[in-house]
């Protein structure tokens, strides 16, 4: 795609990705001033297709307009069937990452092969029942780990605690690893899924709930450093 690539924060480096699904819809654009001006690190940007899962969200027309709004990186998470079909549509939309399920995936090395053709970075997404063993045949194209740790579909719900443990099979097995964790990250949560390896933390309530992203960032990303 002619760009490029960004960096993916190192284990070591915390980054914080607040959620879009959980923006005001009405005044997006705004929202993605906001976050950058409070200091987000990434965007995640949601896909659903009501079929992966049970619920409709944002797609390519939006990714686009929200691309000329800020230049963070974008972090799109596609959970949805057959992703590789629009791999390049979102890539053309500005996506910096594509992350896909591993569940949704018939060739997933493949498909990881063509997100990097397209310029972006790759990421495996697994659901909390998805054992860890999948990634030791694709590792050497996974620019990072997208833990679920809520079962995917609707922002809100509450940090799943099994899946802390799978985020530390992970750091153990892959210590270079970038992990990216998904699902339930609040203040109260996030140093768990930090003292497990986590490094990149998608949070929608926990940012979007509170009066001053800024405020709200800061000590998403001082609890995670604590730990």
């Amino acid at each position: 795609m002619g760009k490029p690539m960004i960096t993916v924060p190192k284990p070591k480096e915390i980054a914080i990705a607040p959620s879009l699904l959980s923006a005001d819809f009405c005044k997006l654009g705004a929202e993605v001033e906001d976050l950058t001006a409070a200091g987000a690190d990434w965007l995640h940007f949601d896909v659903m297709d009501g079929r992966f899962v049970p619920n409709l969200s944002i797609g390519i027309p939006v990714l686009s307009c929200l691309r000329k709004c800020t230049k963070l990186p974008i972090d799109v998470h596609l959970m949805i069937v057959e992703p590789d079909s629009l791999l390049g549509a979102f890539a053309k939309a500005g996506a910096d990452t594509l992350t896909v399920q591993a569940e949704a995936c018939t060739h997933l090395h493949r498909t990881l092969q063509n997100i990097h053709a397209l310029g972006c970075r790759a990421g495996v997404s697994l659901n909390p029942h998805t054992p860890i063993d999948l990634l030791e045949y694709v590792i050497d194209l996974m620019d990072f780990v997208l833990v679920m740790t809520v079962n995917p579909g609707f922002g809100g719900q509450s940090y799943i605690d099994a899946c802390t443990a799978k985020i530390a099979q992970i750091r153990e097995r892959y210590p270079e690893l970038p992990i990216e964790v998904d699902g339930g990250i609040k203040f109260d949560t996030i140093s768990r899924a930090a003292k497990a390896g986590a490094n990149i933390f998608v949070s929608g309530s926990g940012v979007f709930s509170q009066p001053d992203y800024k405020v709200a960032i800061a000590q998403l990303k001082k609890l995670a450093a604590d730990k």
